[in-house]
């Protein structure tokens, strides 16, 4: 994490709040005067910055409209004295995260500082450069004929709709139409409208303005604004609710939106690219999906082929993953022997190109020798070529100091846990534990999530993939499962 700038020319205040950041583990730098935060900015940024409005010099208003001019997502807290009330409205209307009155209180002002760090970081997980963008691989004519697609759509700004099973590279493809189009240089948002909780669904969306609702400290914008002049990636389409099916509808359709609690239209600058593994059709037939939103979205249908369908790519694709996974943990990179690479080439891959990737990366740690035998495979890999692969490796375990696949036997059955699961929901139900369902889902995910990270050393990245979810998402609820260390 980057440092936490103070800049006020009372040294009292920057003595009090860069001993408080201290002793919260928070870094800080500290500025006298505003024209020192500028000259610093030319060659290093803060994650949060915190000023003052009244300064010799250049002011707190000043100094936020040159920082965001330059830094259009840093988050900005303004100092005030209750007397610049005025002038603390005009920093919101600037784009000041939040404002901090004089006097203040040390732990709130250092919560306040907390949150927008954590805002900090949210928006540089989804503001994502171009450069990012994964590289399309594939020689299968039915990945020929995605590539010759997204070359005849390169120029257009018309909605597309990515269909193909779970795993199979619907947001690669929706990157590289963003990339390969005239909106390159402008950001790319994606947002999984199963990964959000319903009731915040519509705020993540649209955005929303200060006192919108209970909790709602300070103007947000919403993912549709974020995106402005680029491209929203709108993944599981399905699953969005039928009360946002309607909004959407009417942004696709007049072009206008507004934040939750606003009252000013704001236009929609943004390209759509929608995306699911549903069948919308049937879902339309079903009443759970709007059809006009249907057929809004379904202007330029792109299949994407599962990898069972493309299984000549099978070879080139695992080299890739091999090289990738050794790069990222910094070790030589694994190759599959022709049997091995035979092998893999034959099995039923339901999670498609994701499951791929998840088992080079478990080939990259565990596998003892550089060339990768059938016999390093994991073990359900090896057993069950008929079956769908299990989504996740054998579980792993330290025997003298070395990291091995554990046993079979070591492993439990579904019944073991599902029983074990059973006895402990019915103990909560006998002593009156309220809110069960919620308890186990929030115990559940805290567990799944703990053993992913052990496992793959604190990286989270690496457990996100393993786990099957975005980095995003387990980002959020490593945060609110209060996870973080």
């Amino acid at each position: 994490m980057k440092n936490v700038w103070i800049v006020d020319d009372d040294r009292s205040i920057r003595w009090v709040l860069e001993k408080a950041l201290t002793r919260a583990n928070i870094p800080c730098r500290v500025f006298g005067l505003a024209q020192e935060v500028l000259s610093e900015l030319e060659h290093d940024s803060p994650q949060v910055l915190v000023s003052d409005i009244r300064m010799p010099g250049l002011n707190g208003t000043e100094l936020l409209r040159a920082v965001k001019r330059k830094h259009p997502a840093l988050p900005v807290i303004i100092m005030t004295a209750f007397s610049d009330l005025d002038s603390a409205v005009s920093s919101f209307q600037g784009g000041a995260f939040e404002y901090l009155p004089k006097p203040f209180d040390v732990d709130k002002a250092v919560d306040l500082i907390r949150r927008a760090i954590d805002e900090s970081v949210r928006e540089s997980q989804t503001d994502e450069s171009p450069s990012d963008v994964p590289e399309i691989l594939g020689q299968a004519p039915s990945m020929q004929e995605v590539f010759r697609a997204i070359g005849r759509l390169s120029q257009s700004n018309v909605t597309v709709l990515l269909v193909g099973e779970s795993g199979s590279g619907k947001e690669v493809v929706a990157r590289a139409l963003h990339k390969h189009s005239p909106r390159a240089q402008m950001p790319f948002i994606a947002l999984n409208m199963a990964a959000v909780p319903r009731d915040l669904l519509e705020s993540e969306l649209f955005g929303h303005e200060r006192g919108a609702f209970t909790g709602a400290l300070a103007m947000r914008r919403g993912r549709f604004e974020q995106a402005e002049n680029g491209t929203l990636f709108l993944d599981e389409i399905g699953d969005m609710p039928a009360e946002l099916q309607t909004r959407l509808l009417r942004v696709l359709s007049d072009g206008t939106y507004y934040r939750v609690g606003g009252h000013h239209p704001i236009k929609a600058a943004a390209r759509v690219i929608a995306a699911t593994h549903q069948n919308l059709e049937e879902r339309v037939r079903q009443g759970s999906f709007r059809e006009d939103l249907y057929h809004r979205l379904n202007v330029i249908r792109l299949r994407l082929p599962s990898l069972r369908e493309r299984r000549e790519d099978i070879a080139l694709l695992a080299r890739h993953f091999l090289a990738k996974s050794a790069a990222e943990l910094g070790v030589d990179t694994k190759r599959l022997s022709d049997e091995a690479l035979a092998f893999i080439s034959e099995l039923p891959f339901p999670g498609n190109v994701r499951q791929l990737e998840n088992l080079c990366h478990w080939l990259t740690v565990l596998a003892p020798a550089q060339v990768v035998k059938i016999e390093d495979l994991p073990l359900e890999v090896r057993h069950e070529t008929s079956s769908p692969m299990a989504s996740a490796p054998t579980p792993a375990s330290v025997v003298n100091g070395a990291l091995t696949s554990a046993p079979p036997e070591a492993s439990w059955s579904n019944q073991d846990w599902l029983g074990q699961l059973s006895a402990e929901v019915e103990r909560r139900l006998q002593a009156g534990t309220p809110d069960v369902m919620d308890g186990l889902a929030r115990d559940f995910e805290a567990t799944v999530i703990r053993a992913a990270l052990k496992h793959t050393h604190g990286r989270r990245m690496d457990a996100a993939t393993r786990l099957g979810v975005g980095r995003n998402t387990i980002t959020r609820k490593i945060a609110d499962l209060g996870l973080e260390e």
